[in-house]
C-alpha cells in the first residue's frame, strides 16, 4: 500500500481537499489489529482510504479531526475516527459510515473531503499551547529540578498536559503561569519547517533527533518541525494555530507527581 499523502502537514489552513479513494473496505473485513484502533465502530460501519488527506489522524497527543467526504453522484461519508494503518505503514484510515448502505465509494472516485473546521481549529489551539507550555516549564526550571527532560504531552481538551522527568513541586505552579502568561502575550510567531539530522545537530538540538526508521522514513526525507519563534523548537506532525497570542488563555490547573515524573495539566476557555 502507497504511504497517505497528510495535506494538512503542507497546508493546514486547507480545510476542503479533492482526492481520489484507493480502497474501500468494511471494519467486518480489517484486520484485527486495525478494528482495535477505532473500538467504537461497528461491523457495518467502513474505512476509506485516499491518496490524500486533509484529515489529521489521531497520534501524537492530538485527536482525530471528523468531517465528511462526498463524491460528485452525491455519494457521502461521514468521517468519525482517523487513524494510522497498524499494519501498513503511513496509510490513514478514514473509519465512519456512508449516509445510504447502498451507495459507497469504490476505488478510483475523486472526492472532496471537509473537516469539522471548529474542532480543527479547537485542536489546533490546544497543540501549540502544549508546546508552549513545555517551553514555558523547559525555560523556568531544567536547571532548577533534578534530572529534567520533556517526556510526552496529551493535548486532548478533557485531558490536557505536558509530562516531565524530574519533580516539579507545587509552588511553581504560580511561576510557570507567569511564565506561560508571557509568551502567550507576546504573540510569538508560529511556523513549520522541515529538518534532517544535520539541522537538529546545528542548532544544538540534537536530543531531538527522532528515530527516522521507527517512523518508517526514507533516508532523504525530512523531519516536520514546529518553531514557536523566541521560544522552542519541536518535531510535530501535527496542526498548530499561526502565533501564540491565538491560542487564547492558557491555565495551568494541577501539578501532579509521581514515580520521578510530572504532569502539568492545562486548559483554554
Amino acid at each position: 500500500m502507497q504511504r497517505t499523502y497528510l495535506a494538512f502537514q503542507h497546508n493546514a489552513k486547507l480545510h476542503t481537499l479533492q482526492t481520489v479513494v484507493t480502497a474501500v473496505r468494511s471494519v467486518a473485513a480489517l484486520e484485527e489489529a486495525n478494528r482495535g484502533l477505532f473500538k467504537q465502530a461497528k461491523y457495518d460501519d467502513h474505512v476509506v482510504v485516499t491518496e490524500k488527506t486533509i484529515f489529521h489522524p489521531q497520534g501524537g497527543g492530538q485527536p482525530s479531526d471528523v468531517g465528511a467526504m462526498k463524491s460528485s453522484d452525491g455519494t457521502s461519508f461521514d468521517v468519525s475516527m482517523v487513524r494510522t494503518s497498524a499494519i501498513n505503514d503511513g496509510e490513514v484510515l478514514h473509519f465512519g459510515r456512508f449516509t445510504s448502505p447502498s451507495s459507497i465509494f469504490k476505488p478510483g472516485d475523486s472526492v472532496t473531503q471537509s473537516i469539522d473546521s471548529e474542532k480543527r481549529n479547537l485542536y489546533s489551539r490546544y497543540h501549540t499551547a502544549g508546546h508552549v507550555l513545555g517551553a514555558a516549564v523547559r525555560h523556568l526550571l531544567e536547571k532548577e529540578v533534578a534530572n529534567f527532560d520533556e517526556l510526552k504531552a496529551s493535548h486532548f481538551p478533557d485531558s490536557a498536559a505536558c509530562e516531565f522527568q524530574g519533580l516539579i513541586e507545587g509552588k511553581w505552579k504560580d511561576a510557570i503561569q507567569t511564565r506561560l502568561d508571557d509568551y502567550i502575550s507576546k504573540d510569538m510567531p508560529v511556523e513549520i519547517d522541515w529538518w534532517d539530522e544535520a539541522d537538529f545537530k546545528a542548532n544544538g538540538l540534537e536530543r531531538l533527533i527522532p528515530d527516522r526508521k521507527a517512523m518508517g522514513m526514507t533516508d532523504d526525507e525530512k523531519f516536520r518541525v514546529v518553531k514557536i519563534i523566541g521560544a522552542e523548537i519541536y518535531p510535530c506532525g501535527g496542526t498548530h494555530v499561526d502565533s501564540t497570542a491565538l491560542c487564547g488563555k492558557t491555565n495551568v490547573k494541577k501539578i501532579s507527581r509521581a514515580k520521578g515524573m510530572s504532569r502539568v495539566s492545562y486548559v483554554l476557555p
